[in-house]
Order: C-alpha cells, then sequence, then structure tokens
C-alpha cells in the first residue's frame, strides 16, 4: 500500500515535534515537505537527516507557506497538517478552506497523537495566548517546588533558529551556555530568566531525547509553554494562563482554546491593571468551557530599576517581541512602567527603524508606538540595536524579560522594568500543587 504523502505547516516548534513523535517512523506516512510562517528566516532551510530519521536519508525541505497550493499540486500532497499556534479560529479554517479546495484533507494532531510520557511527574504552564504571563507563572511554580524541596527542570516549547543537528538536545545553566549554543534574544529570554535564579532549562528539537536527558537530574519536569500551545508532555497538573486586557480571545485562538480546555487551574493574571468588567468576561468563559478547573487571581507588578530616569522624560519603549507581534498585545510591562512612573512621551520608533525590523512594521502594522525586540539572529539583533539608537529620545525603557543591555550596545541611558507573578486570595499555586500532591 503506497505511503500517504504528508505537508506539515509550522514555525519551527510544533510542526518538527508532530513530525518527531507521530511521522519520523510511521511507514503509513510520507512527509514529503514543511512549510514555515511567523519565525524569519525558517523557510529554505532542510529538516535534517540526522534528525528525520531512516525513512527521511535526504532529509526534508522547508518552504515558504505561501507555497502552500503550489506545493500541493507539485509534490502530490494527500493530506496537509496545521502545526503551529497563536492564531485565529477564521486563520486556522481559512487555511484548511484553502487546502480542501485543493481536494486534500486537512488535519489537527491531538494530545493523544503527540504528548511524550515521562516518568517524572510533569507540571505544565500554558496560555491561551502570546503574552499572558507564562513566563513569571513558571518562575512562581519553580520557587514553590524549590522550596519545598523539589530537583526542578525547566523544559521551554522549541525555538530551533540555528542549526538543528546542533541544537537536538540543549541544556543551559549558565550565562556561557547562551554564548555557547548562539542564542537569539528571543531564546534568551525564555532561559535566562531560569538561569538567573540558579535552575536549568532545556531546549532543542527532538522533545522525547530532552525529557530523557532532564528526567535524570529531575524530581519535577515543568514545561514552559511556548505562545499558546498545548505541552508535548503527559501533565500531571496543568495551569492555563488568562489574560483580560484581551477579553474573549480565549474563546477565539487555536490552541488556546485547547490550552483552556485542557487546565487544572486557570490564573486570571493582570488584575492590578485591567478593568473590573473583562476581568468577569473571562472569568466567565472559563467557567463556559471549563467549569471544572480552579480559578486563580494573579496580578503582575512592575519594579524599576531606575525609575528616577523616566519621569518627565520622552522615552522608547522596548517589548518582547512575539507579544507585540503575532500576540496582538497593544503594551506590555516596559509601556505599564513609563505610564506609572510619569514619562512625558512614548517615543514612535517606526522613523527610525532599519532593514528587518522596518519589514516587522510592514508585516504587523498595528504595533503602534513601542519597539519589539525582534533578535531572530544575529543581523536581526544588530538591526534592532541600530534602531534603538538611531531613535531621537532621552530614556530607554527595557521591558523584555531580559536585560537587553547584555546583548546590545545601547547608546542612550535605560531602565530595566521587571514583574512577577503575585496571586490574589487564598488559592495559589502552592494549594494547586499540594492539592495535586506535586509537593507534600
Amino acid at each position: 500500500m503506497a505511503r500517504k504523502n504528508v505537508l506539515i505547516m509550522g514555525a519551527a516548534g510544533r510542526d518538527f515535534h508532530n513530525f518527531n513523535v507521530f511521522y519520523r517512523n510511521n511507514p503509513d506516512y510520507n512527509v514529503v515537505a514543511f512549510t514555515a510562517t511567523q519565525i524569519p528566516n525558517i523557510e529554505g532551510r532542510i529538516y535534517p537527516k540526522q534528525l528525520a530519521g531512516k525513512l527521511y536519508p535526504n532529509g526534508i525541505k522547508i518552504y515558504e507557506e505561501s507555497k502552500l497550493e503550489e506545493l500541493i499540486k507539485k509534490l502530490k500532497v494527500d493530506e496537509v497538517v496545521f502545526s503551529y499556534s497563536d492564531v485565529p479560529f477564521e486563520y486556522v479554517m481559512t487555511k484548511a478552506s484553502i487546502v480542501n479546495a485543493a481536494g486534500v484533507s486537512f488535519r489537527l494532531l491531538g494530545a493523544a497523537e503527540t504528548q511524550v510520557k515521562s516518568n517524572k511527574p510533569v507540571v505544565a504552564v500554558l496560555a491561551v495566548r502570546t503574552g499572558c504571563g507564562k513566563s513569571q507563572t513558571s518562575r512562581k511554580i519553580v520557587e514553590v517546588l524549590t522550596k519545598a524541596g523539589k530537583k526542578v527542570v525547566a523544559i521551554r516549547h522549541p525555538m530551533p533558529y540555528g542549526d538543528l543537528v546542533k541544537q537536538k538536545v540543549q541544556r543551559f545553566a549558565t550565562y556561557a551556555d547562551l554564548k555557547k549554543h548562539n542564542c537569539t534574544i528571543e531564546e534568551i529570554e525564555e532561559y535566562e530568566p531560569h538561569i538567573a535564579r540558579g535552575g536549568v532549562i532545556y531546549a532543542g528539537v527532538d522533545y522525547e531525547a530532552i525529557l530523557r536527558e532532564a528526567e535524570k537530574e529531575a524530581d519535577v519536569i515543568l514545561w514552559d509553554g511556548g505562545n499558546n500551545d498545548f505541552s508535548f508532555y503527559k501533565a500531571d497538573v496543568i495551569f492555563t494562563v488568562v489574560d483580560p486586557h484581551r477579553p474573549g480571545h480565549e474563546l477565539k485562538y487555536y490552541p488556546g482554546n485547547t490550552s483552556l480546555r485542557m487546565a487544572d487551574c486557570a490564573i486570571i493574571n493582570k488584575i492590578d491593571s485591567a478593568d473590573a468588567a473583562n476581568i468577569n468576561i473571562v472569568r466567565e468563559n472559563i467557567q463556559l468551557v471549563n467549569p471544572n478547573a480552579t480559578i486563580i487571581e494573579a496580578a503582575s507588578p512592575v519594579t524599576v530599576e531606575k525609575p528616577e530616569l523616566i519621569r518627565g522624560k520622552r522615552v522608547l519603549v522596548v517589548e518582547d517581541g512575539p507579544t507585540l507581534t503575532h500576540g496582538e498585545m497593544k503594551y506590555g510591562a516596559g509601556t505599564v512602567a513609563a505610564q506609572k512612573l510619569g514619562a512625558k512621551e512614548i517615543v514612535d520608533p517606526r522613523p527610525y527603524t532599519v532593514k528587518s525590523i522596518t519589514e516587522t512594521y510592514k508585516k504587523y502594522p498595528n504595533i503602534g508606538t513601542l519597539l519589539p525586540a525582534m533578535g531572530y539572529g544575529k543581523q536581526q539583533m544588530k538591526d534592532l540595536e541600530t534602531t534603538i539608537n538611531r531613535t531621537k529620545c532621552d530614556v530607554v525603557v527595557i521591558g523584555t524579560p531580559i536585560d537587553l543591555s547584555r546583548y546590545i550596545k545601547i547608546n542612550k541611558p535605560h531602565t530595566r522594568v521587571k514583574y512577577d507573578l503575585q496571586e490574589i486570595g487564598s488559592i495559589t499555586v502552592e494549594t494547586i500543587l499540594r492539592e495535586k500532591k506535586i509537593v507534600k
């Protein structure tokens, strides 16, 4: 019987995982191509033969998603598998319609087909959108587990933007490891906060191999999710973060709605800066789709290293890149801090952008007057540095999860904004972990 020709639509993350766990050694399927979107400079590469397995001695080519219809015909595709995240339902079904109109099937792989089982307890942190607050939630969970005497090893949703063979399994425990693996800003933003607290975090491409390495040194595995995707591992407890600044998104984005429905605990974050009406909308929607989920209300208060630099000044606010781009947020921690501390003006960086940063604004025109910390590779990091230094402002307010000044040279005064999860009320992350017997 002929193998079914499959094309996997992705963005260098979930797509590779779905291939590894479901298709790589499956004699019923022949993956003829990946397509790529969201992340720059992925298309044109090859998923290497060293990772693709014996059924794919030449590896698998990665194309631009814009060539989807052409590829379906050219490669005689029988089935298209959608494998990336943080997109509206309408977007997914539009892709499905394009695929179906080309005469082939459209598929979404579920948890049972893609999740790997660990021999250690797994705590998963998910969200309904990018930028809800997974990072501070993960840090809080690590803090609670560590205090309880558990050795926690975090595993981050993939961001393999470099040499995929070298990135098969990556372990980060020191700042030197970030340099060793030639990490992008997007990677550093996720890994550095764990390292700064003395933790260990793994990432890479082959998530079963990653898990087996992490299990050797962990009492508990923390799945530190990316975008609004669901976990690559079968979890013992799932925390899903929702954002009252984007009420209703928890019902309308894929696969964030899946992540909410899977939650043991839904965390309504940012209640300190959200409207009460929007908090109620989000709470009602949680109860609508997952009435058994425990709800935690939380704030993410910001602290500023040098608050005196902001008051009365013209500031350039640099926020987390994915949060502003495909996350569609209109502001982040840097904006909150600038407004709270009385900045005279938030300077529009668009007249000063160069090269790839200019292209980012063309692709995401609704970003507005904030600067997304785009850094997918050395050239884009250089473009970001040039844009910051060209912008006519008094101070740079860094609202990203890392101190950008460690990785790019900023030629004007700058200050960093930090934020942590603060639970409100008697139900906390710790009470959930005790209820689920992750800690005693």
